[in-house]
């Protein structure tokens, strides 16, 4: 194990961290608190209500159980181990592992403005997309707009028999070739 630290140095280097069971947001807070730098992912959700059918969004772990932590292993890596809501530093042959500076920036550059990230392709008017769920799964049509809100879209559905309009969230949808 001396052989690791001796390579790594005194530089802070990035590293998976497994948190206990929906204690995502437990392990980052008390690691920030310890002067860790930490990243913790996280994806919108939508759900509906089912007896209302509005949607409703939630924050959700990108990773479930794993957040991203930034720290001297030689100085911090007890003191990150112990932590409230940590279950353990991701290791292999007993050595924690480390994660490249650009993987996580390519992640946090997938971070919007509204703090989740983008997942999927962007979509533009013009675009061919199918429903993938919802009550109208499996439809197809094209993107109209895009809504201030910049979470639903309108997408001009196509049949044999009607032309119509359906705005939706953004989600619900995927892009088709």
């Amino acid at each position: 194990m001396s052989n690791y630290f001796d390579d790594a140095g005194d530089r802070p280097t990035w590293f998976a961290v497994c948190t206990n069971a929906k204690q995502e947001d437990r392990a980052y807070y008390n690691l920030h608190a310890w002067g860790v730098e930490c990243f913790n992912p996280k994806i919108k959700e939508y759900r509906r209500n089912q007896f209302t059918g509005v949607a409703t969004q939630m924050p959700k772990p990108l990773f479930p159980r794993y957040i991203f932590a930034r720290f001297d292993v030689t100085r911090s890596l007890h003191k990150v181990s112990f932590t409230r809501g940590v279950q353990r530093v991701v290791s292999f042959d007993e050595k924690p592992t480390s994660i490249d500076d650009e993987v996580i920036a390519l992640l946090q550059a997938r971070i919007d403005t509204d703090g989740f990230m983008r997942i999927g392709e962007p979509l533009k008017p013009g675009d061919k997309v199918r429903v993938k769920s919802g009550p109208w799964k499996a439809l197809v049509g094209v993107v109209e707009r895009e809504h201030k809100s910049n979470e639903r879209i309108t997408i001009l559905l196509d049949s044999l028999k009607f032309q119509s309009r359906l705005m939706i969230e953004k989600d619900w949808v995927e892009k088709i070739s």
